[in-house]
């Protein structure tokens, strides 16, 4: 890791100021955002094309823009993943987890993950990027796969989807958006 206001090289832990600048430098999740996209009770999942889990079943999603909404992401990764043009019917919740890569294996990233419910719009889901996407399959709410990437929040995830699957609780509010 490097500073990024004088460009020198991080060496210690963070939370710690740049050796070189002094520049406080933090250890911050980085926000990301899925969508839990439903048709007829079935869930879309993608195979990961990539490390880090590659061949892992996962929610489509992705890391925000420095300056995009996470409803945005969730609706924008969506589309680049599987093709789907989707609309967000409500918040699921938001998990903290760890981007474990061979580039974070000794401080590994942290990441603040927003899932919303989304329903298809337009398009044919389809493994259209495939640097990320092997495949793209719906799931029955009882038989999702066990080969999940990102199993320390994913699982809970979607443990709370399908209760808010059983309980109707998919169209809820989104308040920070017209």
């Amino acid at each position: 890791m490097h500073c990024p206001a004088c460009g020198a090289r991080v060496v210690r832990p963070l939370p710690t100021p740049c050796l070189a600048c002094q520049t406080p430098l933090w250890r911050n999740a980085k926000p990301c955002a899925g969508a839990l996209v439903v048709e007829h009770g079935r869930l879309l999942l993608i195979r990961r094309a990539n490390e880090p889990w590659l061949d892992h079943w996962d929610i489509p999603g992705g890391f925000c823009e420095a300056d995009e909404h996470p409803a945005d992401t969730a609706v924008r990764e969506t589309a680049e993943e599987t093709g789907l043009e989707i609309q967000l019917t409500g918040i699921l919740g938001l998990w903290i987890d760890q981007y474990t890569t061979p580039a974070y294996a000794v401080q590994p990233e942290l990441t603040l993950n927003v899932y919303y419910h989304a329903v298809p719009l337009g398009g044919t889901a389809s493994a259209v990027d495939p640097v990320e996407t092997a495949a793209v399959e719906w799931f029955e709410p009882t038989t999702l796969p066990e080969k999940l990437a990102f199993p320390a929040h994913a699982r809970l995830a979607l443990g709370a989807w399908r209760e808010a699957l059983r309980s109707g609780q998919t169209h809820t509010l989104l308040p920070d958006r017209t």
